[in-house]
């Protein structure tokens, strides 16, 4: 039946959508995005049954390892997609799973960045939605192995922490190893503060906290966050700034931190309108084809391109719009909405009617990649989150009409007989798969696609905050130590 439902989505109009739903059972009721999320996930896979453990998994079955010490991305990372769906199940199996298998007395190494939103984000919905004991302990445990992280001169956490030694240094690549990233050491705030309120150790709190005060102090130029940090010396180490890869989710969790605080925290209100009056002042374009983007900036000298994982700004803006100055509000709504339209055209610009990784705005062309390394498409997740934040403040048919082609575009080109894979090259119509499918798909692009065709209430944004691997967070509306009247 799930084949025949996914063979039938072709035939379907973007305002059909909710007779889909309508169907009694859950397996014919989840929407299209649950009918991909199915076939996601229940693929046999050989040798032992249809979960693939890691991530990305190979799309033809075989799984590889997103951190050398952790097991069980996909799983974890898909959980509350799995409950949201009412893919009851699935869900169950999943559960077990973590409680036999997710074993946290590992050695090797692992990224502080992603194991927090992936492996932590996952644990702290699953228990938020469901109020499972389990969740809430793994995921406690699971950030006491991550604070060795920490223990630098600055309190800035380095990227990779070893497990089993507690050891910890920079990612290689991050200027020769010296460096901290801005996107992984600003994308902690949200988790660790529930770390503490479940918990009540203190000690996540305040080293996500004391990360602020570090960042408050410094010398910004022109009031941009450069992307590289030393964690010894407390200086950044280039002046290169972007609101998409190694930058992006430091804006995002600025704004969220205010949204789960019920409004309280005033310090990250402040930062994050100050900082999008940077970037709007010294990023923000308008091409001769009247598309707005977000270039990049290096020292002054700007690169006029966007990268996929920028286009979460236009949902981000869009959250924010809401509580700036009376004044600035209609501006902010209308800038998320061009932006998000800039995105949606790097979309319908490429033969497959999905985005490339990164496109540009120069020599005639505009909101395209200009070379291969450029073109692939792995599954990302950003442009159907703002089409999702957009659908949500104004209504606008337009973003189901969008995220309804997204559907079909997966359904023609990314499903595989194991699932669902990344291509290589959107501007061919015969697109040659990468053979993996990273967990972010089950995590984040399925559940904005069916956030977006579904009611308002459903994970409502006046009681959710979703963290940059798209985990729902509760907003705390009692005193905690999530309200910024308890900040150390």
């Amino acid at each position: 039946m799930v084949g025949t439902r996914l063979a039938l989505m072709g035939d379907l109009r973007a305002d059909e959508w909710p007779r889909v739903w309508e169907v009694t059972q859950p397996m014919d009721s989840v929407s299209p995005a649950g009918h991909l999320l199915f076939t996601a996930l229940r693929r046999k896979q050989p040798p032992e049954g249809h979960w693939v453990l890691d991530s990305p998994f190979k799309a033809g079955g075989t799984g590889v390892s997103l951190e050398r010490g952790l097991s069980g991305a996909t799983v974890i990372d898909s959980l509350d997609t799995l409950y949201l769906m009412e893919l009851k199940e699935e869900f169950q199996e999943a559960k077990a799973w973590v409680e036999e298998n997710f074993h946290l007395n590992v050695s090797g190494e692992a990224s502080l960045f992603e194991v927090n939103i992936r492996y932590i984000g996952g644990l702290l919905s699953a228990f938020y939605l469901t109020g499972e004991e389990v969740f809430r302990i793994k995921a406690i445990k699971l950030g006491e192995k991550l604070l060795p992280a920490f223990n630098t001169p600055t309190g800035i956490p380095k990227g990779i922490v070893n497990f089993k030694s507690g050891s910890n240094r920079s990612w290689g690549w991050a200027m020769a190893g010296s460096s901290s990233i801005l996107a992984e050491f600003g994308s902690l705030h949200l988790e660790f503060l529930h770390l503490t309120e479940l918990s009540g150790n203190p000690i996540f709190a305040e080293k996500v906290r004391h990360i602020r005060k570090v960042l408050r102090k410094i010398d910004k130029p022109f009031g941009l966050y450069p992307n590289f940090l030393s964690p010894v010396s407390g200086n950044w180490m280039q002046h290169h700034v972007s609101v998409g890869g190694l930058g992006d989710s430091f804006y995002e969790y600025l704004i969220k931190s205010w949204l789960m605080s019920a409004k309280t925290d005033m310090e990250a209100k402040d930062m994050y309108y100050e900082a999008l009056q940077a970037i709007e002042s010294h990023l923000l374009n308008v091409s001769p084809g009247g598309l707005t983007y977000i270039a990049e900036w290096r020292g002054g000298i700007l690169d006029h391109k966007m990268g996929h994982l920028a286009c979460f700004s236009g949902g981000m803006i869009a959250l924010g719009a809401e509580d700036a100055k009376e004044e600035k509000r209609a501006h902010y709504r209308e800038l998320a909405a061009q932006i998000t339209k800039t995105c949606h055209e790097s979309y319908a610009r490429s033969d497959t009617k999905l985005g490339p990784e990164a496109f540009w705005f120069n020599s005639g062309r505009e909101a395209v990649a200009t070379q291969l390394s450029e073109s692939y498409y792995i599954l990302r997740p950003e442009v159907v989150e703002s089409y999702m934040y957009l659908w949500r403040q104004t209504h606008n048919p337009i973003y189901r009409e969008w995220g309804w082609e997204v559907v079909m575009a997966l359904e023609k080109h990314c499903r595989t007989e194991a699932g669902f894979s990344g291509i290589q090259d959107v501007y061919s119509s015969i697109p040659n798969h990468d053979n993996k499918q990273q967990t972010f798909f089950l995590a984040e692009t399925l559940k904005y696609l069916y956030l977006l065709f579904s009611e308002d209430d459903t994970l409502s944004l006046e009681d959710w905050v979703f963290n940059t691997e798209a985990h729902p967070l509760p907003v705390n509306h009692s005193d905690s130590a999530i309200r910024a009247e308890d900040q150390l």
